[in-house]
């Protein structure tokens, strides 16, 4: 009951900022009366990739990022800072803009003859500078559990270590030992780097201040190289079995011979398990924090075009329920981390087939070694 009743408090004492700061809003729109609330432009700003890292409550001013590009004339390298809002800066003899608008909106261009190009890109972006703080977790992660195995053997660990080790062991025990049996320490790096990383990624994404707020896994292109690396160790470390049931099914012959009906589809399916894992963590993501953006964005709409009152009376509804969503986000970040893993471990499985010839040879090889150990 008291929890109840903190909550209601805590509801009732956002919802009062949230009117005030919906007033302030209301005020500085009569004054700047042709600024209007773009909501698809705010959601995909959020959601994107930028230069700069926005600062919370403040989006007009962000932590400025390294920019590196190769130009005609060579290697830039600048702040964005110097190209925010539009702003045109000259490295020598060359002129790089962020534009506003138009097909490159958001995009570092070089104006050569009052002509934009697109100069080949590897800044550091938000999402970039991202991939690398969560690698470093990650890392931290790692080391510091096994640094105290090191010093404590016979010791549980406790706090963040204890809850690391507790995720290592649900993993492994539960998907990566009971799937690949034998073959579990052999693959447990890859898939047990695979569910941190993203389990990481997906807090990240939750949280609204620097370092969080980076969309990772809502971008496609992070998950699409997680889908490629599941690829490659299910295909490069696949089974002489695996690829002959690729090409050569245990099908009736007509089925695979004139035409390859059979091997066509096998051939097809390799490439739609990772889209499989490339559009599910990518949707569910994505549309976890659209919803949120979305709710938020009802506030200062209802603000806008109906009354104060009324966008006031809506931020108490839409804090309420964007609590809600970041706590089910929480479980759906584990619960996806766990899925993408689940679903790695299951297609490297089936990569590991040995067909029923060598199984029933390593059953006999078994045997055979039991029954000397027991004579002996």
């Amino acid at each position: 009951m008291k929890k109840v009743i903190t909550i209601i408090i805590i509801g009732f004492i956002a919802g009062l900022m949230a009117i005030g700061f919906s007033d302030a809003t209301a005020e500085s729109a009569q004054e700047h009366a042709e600024t209007k609330i773009d909501p698809k432009e705010i959601i995909f700003e959020h959601l994107g990739d930028a230069y700069g890292w926005e600062l919370p409550f403040n989006h007009h001013r962000r932590i400025p990022l390294p920019i590196i590009v190769f130009g005609s004339d060579g290697l830039h390298c600048f702040s964005s800072a110097r190209v925010a809002h539009g702003h045109e800066y000259v490295d020598g003899n060359t002129t790089f803009v962020v534009p506003t608008e138009g097909d490159y909106k958001g995009k570092v261009v070089e104006i050569v003859n009052g002509e934009e190009l697109v100069p080949f890109d590897v800044s550091i972006t938000k999402n970039v500078l991202a991939v690398f703080i969560t690698i470093a977790l990650v890392l931290w992660f790692a080391f510091a559990l096994v640094g105290w195995y090191k010093k404590n053997p016979y010791k549980a660990p406790r706090g963040t270590r204890g809850a690391c080790e507790a995720l290592v062991v649900f993993i492994y025990d539960g998907v990566i030992k009971s799937t690949l049996k034998d073959k579990a320490k052999r693959f447990a790096p890859f898939l047990l780097t695979v569910f941190m990383f993203i389990f990481v990624m997906n807090l990240l994404g939750l949280i609204v201040i620097f370092p969080g707020g980076a969309n990772l896994t809502g971008n496609i292109a992070v998950t699409l190289t997680m889908a490629v690396l599941t690829f490659l160790v299910t295909n490069l470390f696949g089974t002489k079995h695996y690829w002959k049931d690729i090409f050569w099914p245990d099908v009736p012959l007509w089925l695979k011979f004139p035409l390859p009906i059979m091997p066509v589809i096998e051939i097809f399916g390799i490439f739609t398990k990772p889209a499989a894992l490339t559009v599910r963590l990518f949707a569910n993501m994505m549309g976890g924090h659209m919803i949120v953006i979305v709710l938020t964005l009802l506030i200062f709409i209802f603000a806008s075009v109906i009354s104060v009152a009324v966008g006031g009376a809506t931020a108490i509804v839409s804090i309420i329920f964007s609590v809600f969503m970041l706590l089910i986000d929480v479980l759906v970040s584990f619960i996806q981390a766990y899925v993408f893993t689940m679903l790695s471990t299951i297609f490297i499985s089936l990569a590991q087939e040995e067909g029923h010839k060598a199984h029933d040879k390593k059953e006999h090889t078994e045997i055979q070694h039991l029954a000397t150990s027991e004579t002996n």
